[in-house]
Parts: C-alpha cells; sequence; structure tokens
C-alpha cells in the first residue's frame, strides 16, 4: 500500500494520474497547503522541503517502507516499481528523461511564476507579468515543435514525461497561454484528458479543487507567498 500526501495543483495530479495508470493502491490523505499544513512536523519527516506532493510506499524496494519526495522522482520511483511508463528503448527513454527535466526545471516553474504575478501578486508588476508569461509561451511553442515530431514528447508512446508535463496545461489561461495557438499540443492534450486513468486522477481531493482556486484571504496568501513560507524550521 501506498500513502501519498498531496493537494490538487498540478504537481499533486501528476502523482495522482500515475498512481492511477499503473494500477497501485494507494491512500490519500490532503495536505491544505493553505492552511499551513505542509509545515507540520510529521508532514516535513517525509518531504523536507515542505512541499507536496510526497508518498510512503510500505513495500518498498527489499520489503522495506520508502519515502519519496520530490513530484518528478516520484514519478521515476513508482515507474521503476511497477516497469510502466518509462520507454524500454533506450533512445526513447532518454527522449523520455530529457522532457521530465524540462517539465521539472522549465515549464513547472514558468508557468507557476506566471500564475503568480498574474493572479495572486498583490502588486501587479507588468514587467514580471510580461517576463513570465513570454516564457510560458516559449516553452509551450517548444513543446508544439516536439509535439509535431512524435505523438507523445517520448516519441510513440505515453509515458512519464506526457504525466509530468500535461498537469500543468490545465488551466492554461491562467498563464496566459491560449492552447489554441498550439495545434500540436491540443491534440495532445486532449488525447492524454480522454484516458479514463486521468479523469480518475483529477478527481483526488476534486471536493477541495474549487476551494484551493478561490481568492486568497490574507493567512493563505502569507503561508503561501508571505513571510510564513521562509520561517525556520
Amino acid at each position: 500500500m501506498i500513502d501519498v500526501y498531496t493537494w490538487p495543483t498540478p504537481n499533486g495530479h501528476k502523482v495522482h494520474i500515475m498512481l492511477e495508470e499503473t494500477g497501485l493502491k494507494y491512500r490519500v490523505h490532503g495536505v491544505n497547503i493553505r492552511e499551513g499544513e505542509q509545515f507540520k512536523p510529521e508532514f516535513l519527516k517525509i518531504s523536507p522541503n515542505n512541499r507536496i506532493p510526497a508518498l510512503v510506499d510500505h513495500d518498498g524496494p527489499g520489503g522495506k517502507p520508502i519515502s519519496v519526495f520530490e513530484s518528478g522522482a516520484m514519478l521515476l520511483y513508482l515507474a521503476s516499481k511497477t516497469g510502466k511508463l518509462l520507454p524500454a528503448d533506450l533512445h526513447a527513454r532518454w527522449r523520455c528523461m530529457e522532457w521530465l527535466m524540462w517539465q521539472m526545471g522549465g515549464l513547472g516553474p514558468m508557468m507557476g511564476q506566471a500564475n503568480h504575478f498574474r493572479r495572486y501578486s498583490k502588486d501587479k508588476i507588468q514587467y514580471a507579468i510580461d517576463r513570465y508569461t513570454n516564457e510560458a509561451n516559449r516553452l509551450t511553442r517548444v513543446l508544439d515543435r516536439r509535439l509535431g515530431e512524435a505523438p507523445y514528447t517520448a516519441g510513440k508512446d505515453y509515458s512519464i514525461s506526457d504525466i509530468a508535463i500535461f498537469p500543468w496545461l490545465r488551466g492554461a489561461e491562467n498563464r496566459g497561454v491560449n492552447i489554441a495557438e498550439y495545434p500540436n499540443v491540443r491534440r495532445w492534450f486532449d488525447a492524454i484528458n480522454a484516458r479514463p486513468a486521468v479523469q480518475r486522477a483529477l478527481q483526488v481531493l476534486a471536493d477541495q479543487s474549487a476551494a484551493n482556486q478561490a481568492p486568497h484571504s490574507d493567512k493563505s496568501w502569507d503561508i503561501l507567498f508571505g513571510k510564513t513560507q521562509f520561517q525556520q524550521r
């Protein structure tokens, strides 16, 4: 059994999708990041960077429990555990790794910054809005070019790199990206969105999704973006 500590965010949904696609049994533990639950000592034991998601696999390597944090590492761990969604062909595998790292180091952070400055920043800084919106669109163009060459980022088969990228294209308009302008991304997105496992995964903590998108109170803003985030623990 796998315990997953999570919240309905793009990084959370990556792992929900992977668990559903692999058919592994898991239990969901909501970590309300607006209420500061990510700073609780028991969560920090498995996620020292105080970020969701994280997991504990009670049947880890050698039958011993293991905890894993960082969503990209979690995708790789679950692929290794199951032998699924990581290409066996080495050329395709390294394409998969490239695009997984591209998401972790580029698309996710830049989409996140665009979302922050467009929606949540108390000061509307036009330079920051333009910088991150432009970068979000540049990265989407990079993805569109790749998907003009192959059905999926690693090649002909769906893999963990697609799982990592897909949630960041949900709600792309909040990052200033119009997917309709990127036809290859649109085709790829629709194909993944139609997968039954993906649809099941997007229902994880769905009852919290609306609240998660609501305007921030002063308390939740401070927890996520203010001084609470930087306190020594």
